[in-house]
Protein backbone atom coordinates (compact mmCIF):
# COMPACT_ATOMS: atom_id res chain seq x y z
CA UNK A 1 0.00 0.00 0.00
CA UNK A 2 1.62 3.37 -0.67
CA UNK A 3 0.29 6.27 1.88
CA UNK A 4 0.59 9.35 0.39
CA UNK A 5 2.49 11.97 1.17
CA UNK A 6 4.22 15.48 -0.56
CA UNK A 7 7.74 14.81 1.24
CA UNK A 8 10.62 14.39 -0.87
CA UNK A 9 14.09 12.75 -0.02
CA UNK A 10 17.28 12.31 -1.53
CA UNK A 11 19.44 9.17 -1.62
CA UNK A 12 23.36 8.73 -2.20
CA UNK A 13 23.86 5.52 -2.81
CA UNK A 14 22.02 3.15 -4.94
CA UNK A 15 23.74 0.04 -3.77
CA UNK A 16 21.40 -2.46 -1.84
CA UNK A 17 20.86 0.14 1.71
CA UNK A 18 20.03 2.92 -0.67
CA UNK A 19 17.47 0.27 -3.08
CA UNK A 20 16.18 -0.38 0.84
CA UNK A 21 15.95 2.97 1.86
CA UNK A 22 14.49 4.03 -1.23
CA UNK A 23 11.60 1.20 -1.14
CA UNK A 24 10.46 1.90 2.48
CA UNK A 25 10.29 6.17 1.90
CA UNK A 26 8.78 5.46 -1.61
CA UNK A 27 5.63 3.37 0.16
CA UNK A 28 5.38 6.07 2.50
CA UNK A 29 4.25 8.33 -0.49
CA UNK A 30 7.86 10.02 -0.74
CA UNK A 31 9.22 11.57 -3.90
CA UNK A 32 12.43 10.13 -4.04
CA UNK A 33 16.28 10.78 -5.97
CA UNK A 34 18.84 8.79 -5.77
CA UNK A 35 22.27 9.81 -6.78
CA UNK A 36 24.89 7.02 -7.84
CA UNK A 37 28.81 8.08 -8.20
CA UNK A 38 28.80 5.29 -10.69
CA UNK A 39 27.10 4.24 -14.36
CA UNK A 40 25.65 0.84 -11.80
CA UNK A 41 26.03 -0.14 -8.39
CA UNK A 42 29.58 -1.56 -8.74
CA UNK A 43 30.17 -2.15 -4.90
CA UNK A 44 29.55 -4.47 -2.17
CA UNK A 45 26.23 -5.09 -3.25
CA UNK A 46 27.07 -7.10 -6.25
CA UNK A 47 30.30 -8.38 -5.11
CA UNK A 48 28.63 -11.12 -3.06
CA UNK A 49 26.92 -14.86 -2.76
CA UNK A 50 23.86 -13.52 -3.31
CA UNK A 51 22.31 -15.29 -0.18
CA UNK A 52 19.57 -14.07 1.86
CA UNK A 53 20.37 -15.84 5.09
CA UNK A 54 18.47 -15.58 7.73
CA UNK A 55 20.16 -18.53 9.28
CA UNK A 56 23.14 -16.92 10.19
CA UNK A 57 20.93 -14.17 12.45
CA UNK A 58 20.84 -15.11 15.79
CA UNK A 59 17.19 -15.88 16.94
CA UNK A 60 15.46 -12.53 18.02
CA UNK A 61 15.16 -8.80 16.14
CA UNK A 62 18.08 -10.02 13.56
CA UNK A 63 16.25 -12.97 12.68
CA UNK A 64 12.77 -11.77 12.67
CA UNK A 65 14.66 -8.63 10.48
CA UNK A 66 16.13 -11.07 8.08
CA UNK A 67 12.78 -12.74 7.37
CA UNK A 68 11.63 -9.67 7.01
CA UNK A 69 13.74 -8.74 4.78
CA UNK A 70 13.88 -11.99 2.92
CA UNK A 71 9.57 -11.61 2.31
CA UNK A 72 10.30 -8.16 0.69
CA UNK A 73 12.95 -9.94 -1.64
CA UNK A 74 10.31 -12.47 -2.33
CA UNK A 75 7.81 -9.98 -2.86
CA UNK A 76 9.72 -7.67 -5.53
CA UNK A 77 11.09 -11.26 -7.50
CA UNK A 78 7.94 -11.94 -7.91
CA UNK A 79 6.47 -8.43 -8.99
CA UNK A 80 9.49 -7.69 -11.27
CA UNK A 81 10.36 -11.38 -12.58
CA UNK A 82 14.02 -11.23 -11.19
CA UNK A 83 15.68 -14.77 -10.86
CA UNK A 84 15.54 -16.28 -7.35
CA UNK A 85 15.82 -19.54 -6.27
CA UNK A 86 14.34 -20.69 -2.82
CA UNK A 87 17.00 -23.88 -2.39
CA UNK A 88 17.65 -23.14 1.53
CA UNK A 89 20.73 -24.23 2.78
CA UNK A 90 22.84 -27.32 4.30
CA UNK A 91 25.86 -27.42 6.64
CA UNK A 92 27.40 -30.57 6.71
CA UNK A 93 28.92 -32.60 9.27
CA UNK A 94 31.67 -34.85 8.80
CA UNK A 95 32.91 -35.21 12.68
CA UNK A 96 31.20 -36.03 16.07
CA UNK A 97 31.66 -32.28 17.02
CA UNK A 98 30.16 -30.78 14.08
CA UNK A 99 27.35 -32.47 14.23
CA UNK A 100 26.60 -32.21 18.27
CA UNK A 101 26.95 -28.39 17.62
CA UNK A 102 23.90 -29.11 14.77
CA UNK A 103 21.57 -31.30 16.68
CA UNK A 104 22.10 -28.56 19.03
CA UNK A 105 21.17 -26.01 16.99
CA UNK A 106 18.29 -27.89 15.89
CA UNK A 107 16.73 -28.51 19.19
CA UNK A 108 17.32 -24.70 20.19
CA UNK A 109 14.97 -23.84 17.74
CA UNK A 110 12.45 -26.00 16.86
CA UNK A 111 10.01 -24.43 17.46
CA UNK A 112 11.35 -20.96 15.78
CA UNK A 113 12.83 -21.97 12.71
CA UNK A 114 11.89 -24.33 9.89
CA UNK A 115 15.41 -26.61 10.23
CA UNK A 116 16.14 -30.31 10.94
CA UNK A 117 18.90 -32.52 11.06
CA UNK A 118 19.14 -34.56 8.04
CA UNK A 119 21.51 -38.32 8.50
CA UNK A 120 23.42 -38.88 5.57
CA UNK A 121 21.26 -40.70 3.07
CA UNK A 122 19.07 -37.56 3.72
CA UNK A 123 21.50 -34.84 3.14
CA UNK A 124 22.96 -36.97 -0.33
CA UNK A 125 19.29 -36.97 -1.61
CA UNK A 126 18.82 -33.34 -0.93
CA UNK A 127 22.15 -31.92 -2.93
CA UNK A 128 24.04 -34.37 -5.12
CA UNK A 129 27.30 -32.31 -4.62
CA UNK A 130 28.00 -33.33 -1.39
CA UNK A 131 31.30 -35.30 -0.74
CA UNK A 132 30.17 -38.62 0.94
CA UNK A 133 33.64 -39.74 2.49
CA UNK A 134 33.10 -39.47 6.08
CA UNK A 135 29.81 -37.81 6.05
CA UNK A 136 28.10 -37.50 9.44
CA UNK A 137 24.97 -35.35 8.95
CA UNK A 138 23.35 -32.34 7.88
CA UNK A 139 21.68 -29.34 8.76
CA UNK A 140 19.18 -28.46 6.78
CA UNK A 141 17.17 -25.00 6.49
CA UNK A 142 14.28 -23.77 4.22
CA UNK A 143 14.39 -20.20 5.12
CA UNK A 144 17.44 -19.14 2.49
CA UNK A 145 17.17 -17.52 -0.37
CA UNK A 146 19.81 -16.99 -3.35
CA UNK A 147 19.33 -14.06 -5.78
CA UNK A 148 22.25 -13.02 -8.83
CA UNK A 149 23.37 -10.04 -7.14
CA UNK A 150 25.08 -8.59 -9.66
CA UNK A 151 22.36 -8.58 -12.11
CA UNK A 152 19.05 -8.20 -9.33
CA UNK A 153 20.43 -4.62 -7.92
CA UNK A 154 20.20 -3.30 -11.13
CA UNK A 155 16.37 -4.83 -11.73
CA UNK A 156 15.68 -3.46 -8.37
CA UNK A 157 16.50 -0.19 -9.10
CA UNK A 158 14.69 -0.62 -12.84
CA UNK A 159 11.50 -1.55 -10.47
CA UNK A 160 11.82 1.24 -8.24
CA UNK A 161 12.05 3.73 -10.99
CA UNK A 162 8.89 2.27 -12.83
CA UNK A 163 6.54 1.54 -10.14
CA UNK A 164 7.24 4.59 -8.06
CA UNK A 165 8.50 7.21 -10.06
CA UNK A 166 12.06 7.04 -8.02
CA UNK A 167 14.62 8.94 -10.09
CA UNK A 168 18.11 7.87 -10.28
CA UNK A 169 21.51 9.81 -11.27
CA UNK A 170 24.26 7.60 -12.57
CA UNK A 171 27.53 8.91 -12.83
CA UNK A 172 26.68 11.50 -10.44
CA UNK A 173 28.95 12.19 -7.36
CA UNK A 174 27.94 14.25 -4.74
CA UNK A 175 30.47 16.27 -3.41
CA UNK A 176 28.90 18.01 -0.49
CA UNK A 177 25.66 17.97 1.48
CA UNK A 178 24.45 21.50 3.18
CA UNK A 179 21.26 21.23 4.85
CA UNK A 180 18.63 20.02 2.69
CA UNK A 181 20.83 20.31 -0.53
CA UNK A 182 23.09 17.78 -2.39
CA UNK A 183 25.71 19.49 -4.81
CA UNK A 184 27.51 17.73 -7.99
CA UNK A 185 29.73 19.89 -9.90
CA UNK A 186 28.20 23.35 -10.62
CA UNK A 187 24.88 21.65 -10.10
CA UNK A 188 22.51 21.10 -6.73
CA UNK A 189 19.10 19.22 -5.85
CA UNK A 190 17.15 19.95 -2.49
CA UNK A 191 14.86 17.51 -0.59
CA UNK A 192 13.18 17.46 2.61
CA UNK A 193 15.74 14.76 3.40
CA UNK A 194 19.03 13.32 3.14
CA UNK A 195 19.88 9.62 3.38
CA UNK A 196 23.60 8.88 2.39
CA UNK A 197 23.98 5.50 1.82
CA UNK A 198 27.13 4.16 0.65
CA UNK A 199 30.25 4.13 2.74
CA UNK A 200 32.52 5.43 0.11
CA UNK A 201 30.45 8.93 0.14
CA UNK A 202 29.80 8.46 4.57
CA UNK A 203 33.52 8.28 4.39
CA UNK A 204 34.23 11.23 1.39
CA UNK A 205 31.34 13.84 2.99
CA UNK A 206 31.89 12.99 6.22
CA UNK A 207 35.94 11.89 7.05
CA UNK A 208 36.12 13.48 10.55
CA UNK A 209 32.69 11.55 11.43
CA UNK A 210 33.96 8.63 9.93
CA UNK A 211 37.55 8.88 11.47
CA UNK A 212 35.69 9.06 14.71
CA UNK A 213 33.23 6.11 14.34
CA UNK A 214 34.37 2.60 15.53
CA UNK A 215 34.22 1.57 11.90
CA UNK A 216 36.95 -0.56 9.82
CA UNK A 217 36.55 -2.04 6.37
CA UNK A 218 36.51 -5.85 5.31
CA UNK A 219 38.08 -7.11 2.29
CA UNK A 220 36.67 -10.65 0.71
CA UNK A 221 38.08 -12.88 -1.71
CA UNK A 222 35.38 -14.98 -3.89
CA UNK A 223 35.51 -16.87 -6.80
CA UNK A 224 32.98 -18.46 -9.33
CA UNK A 225 33.38 -21.64 -10.70
CA UNK A 226 32.09 -22.20 -14.80
CA UNK A 227 28.47 -23.63 -15.49
CA UNK A 228 27.72 -27.09 -14.05
CA UNK A 229 27.08 -29.22 -17.49
CA UNK A 230 23.88 -30.67 -18.27
CA UNK A 231 21.87 -28.19 -16.51
CA UNK A 232 23.81 -29.92 -13.05
CA UNK A 233 21.96 -28.42 -9.87
CA UNK A 234 23.62 -28.69 -6.64
CA UNK A 235 19.98 -27.45 -4.59
CA UNK A 236 20.38 -26.25 -1.55
CA UNK A 237 23.66 -23.23 -0.65
CA UNK A 238 26.33 -25.88 1.18
CA UNK A 239 28.40 -24.68 3.65
CA UNK A 240 31.45 -26.40 5.79
CA UNK A 241 31.75 -26.57 9.66
CA UNK A 242 33.83 -23.58 9.79
CA UNK A 243 31.03 -21.37 8.79
CA UNK A 244 29.26 -22.43 12.02
CA UNK A 245 31.65 -20.28 14.05
CA UNK A 246 31.54 -17.32 11.68
CA UNK A 247 27.71 -16.68 12.37
CA UNK A 248 26.32 -15.57 15.35
CA UNK A 249 22.77 -18.06 14.72
CA UNK A 250 24.91 -20.52 16.09
CA UNK A 251 26.09 -19.03 19.24
CA UNK A 252 22.98 -20.99 20.59
CA UNK A 253 24.42 -24.60 20.71
CA UNK A 254 26.29 -25.26 23.71
CA UNK A 255 29.28 -27.35 21.79
CA UNK A 256 30.17 -24.38 19.79
CA UNK A 257 33.16 -23.43 21.79
CA UNK A 258 35.24 -26.96 21.74
CA UNK A 259 34.19 -26.87 18.17
CA UNK A 260 35.84 -23.79 18.16
CA UNK A 261 38.54 -24.88 19.78
CA UNK A 262 39.88 -27.54 17.53
CA UNK A 263 39.28 -25.32 14.98
CA UNK A 264 41.98 -22.87 16.29
CA UNK A 265 44.63 -25.75 16.47
CA UNK A 266 43.06 -27.50 13.31
CA UNK A 267 42.55 -24.38 11.32
CA UNK A 268 44.46 -22.03 12.68
CA UNK A 269 45.84 -20.20 9.11
CA UNK A 270 42.13 -20.34 7.92
CA UNK A 271 40.79 -17.99 11.22
CA UNK A 272 43.79 -16.14 10.84
CA UNK A 273 42.61 -14.80 6.79
CA UNK A 274 39.00 -15.60 8.07
CA UNK A 275 38.00 -18.06 5.68
CA UNK A 276 35.23 -19.95 6.28
CA UNK A 277 33.75 -21.51 2.84
CA UNK A 278 30.41 -21.61 0.99
CA UNK A 279 28.98 -22.19 -2.09
CA UNK A 280 25.85 -21.13 -4.14
CA UNK A 281 24.66 -21.38 -7.73
CA UNK A 282 22.84 -18.67 -9.90
CA UNK A 283 20.46 -19.45 -11.96
CA UNK A 284 22.97 -20.03 -15.28
CA UNK A 285 24.41 -23.12 -13.20
CA UNK A 286 27.38 -21.28 -12.41
CA UNK A 287 29.13 -21.65 -8.73
CA UNK A 288 29.52 -18.61 -6.42
CA UNK A 289 32.26 -19.68 -3.96
CA UNK A 290 34.45 -18.18 -1.08
CA UNK A 291 35.14 -16.41 1.08
CA UNK A 292 37.67 -14.78 3.25
CA UNK A 293 38.00 -11.69 5.45
CA UNK A 294 40.44 -9.29 6.41
CA UNK A 295 40.40 -5.95 8.49
CA UNK A 296 41.89 -2.70 8.52
CA UNK A 297 40.95 0.86 7.01
CA UNK A 298 43.26 0.50 3.78
CA UNK A 299 43.27 -2.93 1.86
CA UNK A 300 46.20 -4.46 -0.56
CA UNK A 301 44.50 -4.18 -3.99
CA UNK A 302 45.79 -7.32 -5.06
CA UNK A 303 44.14 -10.77 -4.11
CA UNK A 304 45.99 -13.48 -2.40
CA UNK A 305 46.25 -16.55 -4.60
CA UNK A 306 46.90 -18.97 -1.01
CA UNK A 307 43.74 -17.71 0.25
CA UNK A 308 41.98 -18.95 -3.09
CA UNK A 309 43.68 -22.17 -3.44
CA UNK A 310 42.45 -21.94 0.93
CA UNK A 311 39.05 -21.85 0.00
CA UNK A 312 38.78 -24.81 -2.42
CA UNK A 313 40.75 -26.85 -0.65
CA UNK A 314 38.77 -27.04 2.41
CA UNK A 315 35.58 -26.33 -0.32
CA UNK A 316 36.47 -29.68 -1.64
CA UNK A 317 36.59 -31.66 1.83
CA UNK A 318 32.88 -31.31 1.04
CA UNK A 319 31.55 -31.08 -1.56
CA UNK A 320 32.40 -32.60 -5.35
CA UNK A 321 31.03 -30.84 -8.38
CA UNK A 322 31.26 -31.90 -11.99
CA UNK A 323 33.56 -29.02 -13.29
CA UNK A 324 35.57 -27.25 -11.02
CA UNK A 325 37.16 -24.63 -13.48
CA UNK A 326 37.65 -21.09 -12.62
CA UNK A 327 35.51 -18.68 -14.16
CA UNK A 328 36.29 -15.40 -12.53
CA UNK A 329 38.06 -13.99 -9.12
CA UNK A 330 37.13 -10.77 -7.29
CA UNK A 331 37.36 -9.02 -4.05
CA UNK A 332 35.03 -7.01 -2.20
CA UNK A 333 34.63 -4.11 0.69
CA UNK A 334 32.66 -3.61 2.75
CA UNK A 335 32.05 -1.21 6.17
CA UNK A 336 31.76 -3.22 9.78
CA UNK A 337 31.32 -1.73 12.53
CA UNK A 338 34.21 -2.65 15.45
CA UNK A 339 31.92 -2.02 18.74
CA UNK A 340 29.58 -4.58 18.41
CA UNK A 341 26.45 -2.67 16.64
CA UNK A 342 24.99 -4.51 13.28
CA UNK A 343 24.20 -1.21 12.06
CA UNK A 344 24.80 2.19 12.14
CA UNK A 345 21.83 5.11 11.67
CA UNK A 346 22.53 8.62 12.83
CA UNK A 347 21.46 11.88 12.08
CA UNK A 348 23.93 13.99 11.79
CA UNK A 349 21.77 17.12 11.33
CA UNK A 350 18.45 17.68 10.94
CA UNK A 351 17.24 16.18 7.84
CA UNK A 352 20.61 14.32 7.19
CA UNK A 353 20.76 10.41 8.32
CA UNK A 354 23.48 8.34 7.32
CA UNK A 355 22.44 4.55 7.08
CA UNK A 356 25.68 2.25 6.72
CA UNK A 357 28.17 -0.22 8.46
CA UNK A 358 25.62 -3.73 7.58
CA UNK A 359 28.75 -5.92 7.85
CA UNK A 360 28.53 -8.26 5.53
CA UNK A 361 24.65 -8.96 5.82
CA UNK A 362 23.59 -6.24 3.54
CA UNK A 363 21.31 -8.13 0.98
CA UNK A 364 19.92 -10.54 4.29
CA UNK A 365 18.99 -7.32 6.26
CA UNK A 366 18.99 -4.56 4.17
CA UNK A 367 14.88 -4.34 3.56
CA UNK A 368 14.17 -5.57 7.11
CA UNK A 369 15.84 -2.64 8.59
CA UNK A 370 15.26 0.48 6.53
CA UNK A 371 11.32 -1.05 6.68
CA UNK A 372 11.47 -1.50 11.07
CA UNK A 373 12.90 1.61 10.57
CA UNK A 374 10.98 3.89 8.73
CA UNK A 375 7.84 2.10 10.10
CA UNK A 376 8.83 3.27 13.91
CA UNK A 377 9.67 6.77 12.28
CA UNK A 378 6.04 7.13 10.46
CA UNK A 379 3.87 5.54 13.53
Amino acid sequence: MIITSNKSAIIVGAGIVGLATARALAIRGYKITVFERNEVAVGASIRNFGMIWPIGQATGPLYERAMLSRSIWKEICLEARIWHDEVGSMHIAYHDDELQVINEYVEANHNYRNCSVLSPKQALERSPAVNPNGLKGALFSNEEMIIESRVAVGQVAKYLAEKYDVTFYWNTAIREVTGNKVTSGGLSWEADEIFVCSGADFETLYPELFSATQITKCKLQMMRLVSQPDEWRIGPSLCGGLSMIHYPGFQVAASLPALRKRYEAQYAEYLKWGIHVMVSQNGGGELTIGDSHEYGLVHDPFDKAFINEMIVSYLRTFANFKDWKLLQSWHGILPRLTDGRTELITEIEPGVTIINGMGGNGMTLSFGLCEEYFAARHQ
